[in-house]
């Protein structure tokens, strides 16, 4: 799993999702934009990530986060999550470099 740069600064945050709240995108396939880490931290229950080798690529990895855990997505890596539990509740903080145009002007994560 990624690692975000010390030179980074957390500039978004999701609100807190559950199983009936998560925006669908999560559930499927999508990416940050270049220079935006994805940090997921999982209050509770379990979550699984999965990380696809592009678009339309095979899984190459599986991760299930856990209560008290965190996971980072680096920039543009596809992937999407599953809840675990019913009870499963994340948010996710999106992280930028300090001095970049995404923070200055706090503008979107995603590749539109």
């Amino acid at each position: 799993m990624a690692s975000i740069p010390v030179d980074y600064v957390n500039y978004k945050s999701t609100s807190v999702f559950e199983i009936n709240s998560v925006p669908k995108m999560f559930l499927h396939l999508h990416n940050t934009k270049a220079g935006v880490f994805g940090q997921i931290h999982v209050l509770n229950g379990e979550l699984k990530f999965y990380g696809f080798t592009d678009r339309r690529g095979e899984v190459e990895q599986e991760l299930i986060i856990k209560a008290g855990e965190v996971a980072v997505s680096p920039p543009q890596y596809w992937h999407k999550v599953e809840f675990l539990t019913q009870e499963t509740r994340f948010r996710v903080d999106f992280w930028a470099h300090k001095d970049s145009e995404i923070v200055a002007q706090n503008l979107s994560e995603r590749d539109e």
